[in-house]
């Protein structure tokens, strides 16, 4: 079955995640610890973007199949951030975290991880 998110269509959604985790702390008001994961988050998911090979990169030195695998490793640990940072009790917070969770995987599920990088 052909994927149907391309690595360009990639790059625009990790950059359009990573405006929204910077932002979303500040618009939902979230304690803390969850706002310091959260610009954590962006800045790493924008550090990472810039850094993979694929069409929006700035400096292609990651290869797209190893930035998969960093999403994933990230996408795995995120359900469980709320309750090891103590914020489980914020809803929007927790909530924010595991949807966050569900687009990671399901990006990851339908990225063309073979795609053309150019």
């Amino acid at each position: 079955m052909r994927k149907p998110i391309s690595p360009r269509l990639h790059g625009v959604i990790d950059y359009s995640t990573s405006a929204a985790v910077a932002i979303a702390p500040r618009l939902l008001g979230f304690p803390k610890p969850a706002r310091m994961l959260a610009d954590s988050l962006a800045g790493g998911y924008t550090g990472l973007s810039a850094m993979t090979d694929y069409p929006l990169g700035v400096k292609r030195v990651v290869p797209f199949k190893a930035h998969g695998a960093a999403e994933l490793a990230i996408g795995l640990a995120l359900p469980a951030a709320p309750w090891l940072l103590g914020f489980a009790d914020n809803r929007p917070a927790r909530n924010f975290f595991l949807g966050l969770t569900a687009v990671t995987m399901v990006v990851a599920a339908l990225t063309d991880w073979e795609g053309e990088a150019n």
